[in-house]
């Protein structure tokens, strides 16, 4: 158990909560700006957090320019006069006219968003033209994963002029995101990138010799944040990890060259039912942590005896050890989530500790599809 996540007044803390450590938090921001080597360096994500208060240690370490995924966490970080926010993700249909009314909303805020499709990059231009305003685009890049994006090439290159020919987009660089490149070794990781990361300078090359603009190359996530952080021979890298602001125990033993960044939120439970003589049922359910890694690696309980997980429902996790007579209902049991990002989301306040004591709430601001816009 460490010392730095025990809280003197749990028997007050209501279960399952969600706590932040905001020391620890900003011990991460440090470790990784280090890494960076300068806070220019960084876009990162803040699907992870949500939260202002995140957003506003960020901005305090001097990274100004934040990725996210959906309108309310572009508006969420707009709100804290975050500068630059990259909407990471292919706008269509209605959020087409809210991301017009969020540029007129907030004016201080320069937003941007992806484009890799011809047709979707057509009715961007009609709405945001239509409207009278500008707003940036990033082509994205299908560097392997599949997901989005389209293929390095000359298909690429032909939308990024498309995007560079019609009115209200702003030619804003390439986003690289290889999800897909999460080996544990680093040396594996780092050839993944060199793999594709020849043909994407090819193509940034022949952008720019076309006299279009490559001003940024928005890369990776946290696995191969170490790796896009060491290439600073190449101009323009924008390394985007994000769930190292609070870190979990599904990154924190598999990447060795994470070293310095602390899970940074746990959760607490309690024992609500001994069921068995080798079962310890708690009240962590599916609800309260993020049900999307295998039932093994969902939850790492600390300071507990060896155990294995054999069930998770909406309101309960079970586990089998043979250290279960030590446990009684309504003993406090503390939790690392496996993945901490869409168990943030799973929760509408975060408490906050500093001193081993609860001194606050932060809501989960953008866990919501819709704040104002």
């Amino acid at each position: 158990m460490n010392p730095l996540y025990a809280l003197s007044d749990s028997a007050t803390v209501f279960s399952p909560s969600l706590v932040f450590f905001p020391e620890l938090i900003r011990r991460n921001i440090a470790r990784v700006v280090e890494m960076a080597g300068n806070p220019s360096r960084l876009c990162p994500h803040v699907k992870t957090h949500k939260t202002r208060e995140i957003a506003r240690l960020l901005l305090n370490a001097g990274v100004t320019k934040h990725k996210c995924a959906t309108i309310a966490e572009a508006e969420m970080l707009a709100t804290t006069n975050v500068p630059d926010v990259l909407i990471a993700y292919p706008l269509v249909g209605p959020n087409l006219g809210r991301l017009v009314e969020l540029i007129r909303k907030y004016p201080n805020t320069s937003f941007s968003t992806l484009i890799d499709h011809p047709d979707a990059t057509r009715s961007l231009s009609a709405v945001v033209a239509a409207a009278g305003v500008k707003v940036g685009v990033v082509l994205d890049l299908d560097v392997g994963q599949h997901r989005t994006g389209v293929a390095v090439g000359d298909g690429a290159l032909s939308l990024y002029e498309l995007a560079a020919r019609l009115p209200g987009l702003t030619l804003s660089g390439f986003q690289l995101y290889d999800g897909h490149n999460n080996q544990p070794d680093r040396v594996a990781r780092e050839a993944g990138v060199r793999d594709f990361l020849a043909p994407v300078l090819d193509l940034q090359a022949r952008a720019k010799a076309k006299g279009l603009p490559v001003p940024r190359l928005v890369c990776g996530g946290t696995p191969s944040f170490p790796v896009y952080a060491a290439m600073t021979d190449i101009p323009g890298i924008e390394c985007s990890p994000g769930t190292f602001v609070l870190h979990d125990a599904g990154y924190g033993p598999k990447y060795p060259d994470l070293a310095g960044i602390t899970p940074a939120a746990v959760l607490v439970t309690r024992v609500i039912s001994r069921p068995t003589s080798d079962r310890v049922t708690l009240d962590l359910g599916n609800k309260a942590v993020a049900a999307d890694p295998l039932l093994e690696k969902r939850v790492t309980l600390l300071d507990f005896p060896e155990y294995k997980t054999v069930g998770h429902n909406e309101e309960h996790l079970i586990v089998e050890t043979a250290g279960a007579s030590k446990y009684k209902p309504g003993d406090v049991v503390y939790a690392l989530p496996g993945h901490i990002c869409p168990t943030v989301a799973l929760h509408k306040e975060a408490l906050v500790a500093e001193g081993g004591k609860i001194v606050g709430r932060w809501t989960v601001a953008s866990r919501d599809r819709v704040l104002t816009v």
